[in-house]
């Protein structure tokens, strides 16, 4: 699922990380670290670690796709924008929810603020494409754009899909295929299949109905066809699946997600 215009980024400063589903400009400073914390269950480190400290720290990219605010404002996520490849398409999108009602775009952000809380404690800068889950966009060429001026080491867009297909549950990453420059070649892909590790390794299965092995080559998403740094979507899984959406709904769930994807990204930079 993809996301709608704001301009917003969270950027936690020394150490805290593009957009589709099926369907910022310098980023403003961010928070104290202690905001993280405010999501239920995260308690992130204040103090990295002795070998973070002695190396220059990389930036990782965390883009929590969609934003709460987005149903409000129709006129603004329906505007077009470039999607790459010659295409346009909508500034973004609500997202999905689950069959009891429970929202992606909150989905996308609380486990963005783990995986970044997790990130944070090895070192890791991190940036965010929104500042919080009540916002309006921003736009999905815009999120690309901000992992670009970072010079991210990483992007991570963060999903959840709402297939309705019968049987249809996993997780599935997408990259851009075919490539429309180097990161989107083999650092892409080697990003993806990290991923898969991180969430597989989480005993998390991946998807019966996208991809294959639970990767996904897409040339549809803007976020990833525009974005010059190595790029994934994950879709962590399927909201209209009813175990899937139960562990989407709790806590525990949404820190092992966020465990799964934080260990693949400090695979893929070799931390």
């Amino acid at each position: 699922m993809f996301a709608v215009h704001s301009r917003g980024v969270l950027l936690l400063t020394g150490v805290l990380l593009l957009a589709g589903c099926s369907s910022p400009s310098d980023p403003p400073p961010s928070p104290p670290l202690s905001r993280a914390a405010t999501v239920e269950g995260v308690v992130p480190s204040s103090v990295p670690s002795p070998t973070s400290v002695a190396r220059k720290p990389v930036t990782v990219v965390l883009d929590p796709g969609h934003n709460g605010g987005n149903s409000s404002a129709p006129s603004v996520i329906n505007a077009p924008v470039p999607a790459g490849r010659g295409e346009t398409k909508p500034c973004n999108t609500t997202g999905t929810s689950s069959d009891d009602g429970y929202p992606e775009h909150a989905f996308n952000w609380d486990v963005a603020q783990r995986v970044g809380a997790l990130l944070s404690a090895e070192g890791v800068r991190v940036v965010y494409t929104r500042p919080d889950d009540s916002g309006v966009g921003p736009c999905v060429d815009e999120r690309a754009a901000i992992g670009n001026r970072a010079e991210a080491a990483a992007v991570v867009s963060i999903h959840a899909d709402g297939s309705r297909a019968s049987g249809a549950h996993g997780f599935h990453i997408a990259y851009s295929s075919p490539p429309l420059n180097p990161a989107q070649g083999p650092p892409s892909l080697s990003l993806a299949e990290a991923l898969r590790s991180g969430l597989s390794g989480g005993a998390f299965p991946v998807s019966t109905y996208l991809g294959t092995d639970g990767l996904a080559p897409r040339d549809d998403l803007a976020g990833l066809n525009l974005s010059e740094r190595p790029a994934v979507l994950v879709e962590c899984g399927n909201m209209r699946d009813a175990s899937e959406a139960a562990v989407m709904s709790s806590v525990e769930g949404r820190q092992r997600y966020a465990d799964g994807i934080a260990g693949g990204v400090l695979r893929y930079l070799g931390l």
